[in-house]
């Protein structure tokens, strides 16, 4: 078993089951009433497996639904993480359910080559025959239908026969990541403080999603008028932007978290403390949600049915323009025009609308 998962196995297994893990970040989130509800369906006598990239470790630590993770990567150059390793894994531990929550026809073969009896995914990527319970996706006059990853994986379950019963995500934090929240804490002298709003403008999907720096800058400025603090979240790839945010802002109680500890640990642990997240449709906007931080999200070229996430309150901005939504990662035409339009203004108003509401439900 993985360090950061706890053991749920009883004194006898009754069988095996593996899950194929999305292989983004958010998705991985949305995945996380999947396993809740088939850990619940089988109980402790079953051992469940997880099959993920190793560069979302850190998503589900804390959390008890897996009891070993077997890592994945087709490109990897480390033995360890090609496809013989992961089909010798799955032989090893006698799986015999496979749940493949990822699209790959490699997924399906791998399962088929690892002998479970029972193969569960889309019908997607000619890899219908290698499935023992093949289920089509969702489509409407012949086009996918957007749906969101949430449900799209929880169809599954139900063509199992899983009882559903809860479709909110959920995450936690471990001892590692709350002890480099408060050192972030600490170094900006907020130990105190009791508002904070996140602000995430990038995300790994491309260019075409990121919210302007000076729209950033400009409702970062406004927020500590009104007597919150700003964090500016960022991964590793996008430590360049926040500290342009925070150089633009150019005030003190608007910090990022470019030279802090930026593991997913501590981004989780953060993002939990926060009062409101602002965000992009990328991986923080949903670990937000897992943890019932209200969010405002900020939508551009992706539909956002395709990543509905139940969060318990939440603002979806979007602007359905002639060349929305365009599903690319960079602006085709060059003008931005569906994140530009979303000004600090009217982002400003969801945010005092939704911490109202907040409020609201504090004093009920």
């Amino acid at each position: 078993m993985d360090s950061g998962h706890t053991q749920v196995l009883g004194f006898g297994v009754s069988h095996t089951v593996a899950v194929f893990l999305p292989n983004w970040i958010g998705d991985v989130v949305m995945a996380t009433p999947t396993l809740r509800n088939l850990r619940q369906h089988y109980g402790p006598n079953t051992k469940m497996l997880g099959i993920a990239r190793p560069y979302v470790q850190q998503v589900l630590t804390g959390s008890s639904w897996l009891d070993k993770m077997v890592w994945y990567h087709p490109k990897s150059k480390d033995r360890k993480l090609n496809s013989t390793s992961v089909v010798q894994q799955l032989r090893d531990n006698q799986v015999d359910e496979v749940v493949m929550l990822t699209n790959s026809f490699r997924s399906a073969w791998i399962a088929w080559r690892a002998n479970a009896r029972e193969r569960i995914g889309y019908a997607r990527y000619f890899r219908k025959s290698l499935l023992t319970l093949p289920l089509d996706p969702p489509k409407h006059q012949g086009k996918f239908e957007p749906i969101s990853a949430v449900d799209y994986y929880l169809q599954l379950l139900n063509s199992m026969g899983v009882k559903i019963h809860s479709r909110q995500p959920e995450l936690y934090t471990t001892a590692q990541g709350e002890n480099a929240a408060d050192r972030v804490w600490e170094n900006f002298g907020w130990e105190t403080y009791n508002s904070v709003i996140g602000l995430n403008t990038g995300g790994a999907y491309g260019a075409a999603k990121h919210w302007p720096n000076q729209h950033s800058s400009q409702l970062a400025l406004r927020l500590v008028e009104r007597g919150h603090r700003v964090l500016i979240m960022c991964g590793p790839k996008e430590v360049d932007v926040a500290r342009e945010i925070e150089d633009l802002a150019r005030h003190p109680n608007v910090r990022s978290m470019a030279d802090q500890d930026l593991s997913l640990e501590a981004s989780k642990a953060c993002l939990r403390r926060c009062n409101l997240l602002v965000t992009t449709d990328s991986g923080p906007r949903h670990i937000a949600a897992a943890f019932d931080v209200p969010t405002v999200t900020l939508f551009g070229p992706i539909d956002p049915a395709w990543s509905y996430n139940y969060a318990s309150a939440a603002i979806d901005m979007y602007d359905r323009l002639d060349c929305s939504p365009c599903g690319k990662r960079v602006c085709p035409l060059g003008h931005h025009q569906c994140m530009n339009d979303l000004t600090p203004d009217r982002v400003l108003h969801a945010v005092n609308q939704l911490l109202g509401q907040s409020e609201a439900d504090r004093a009920a």
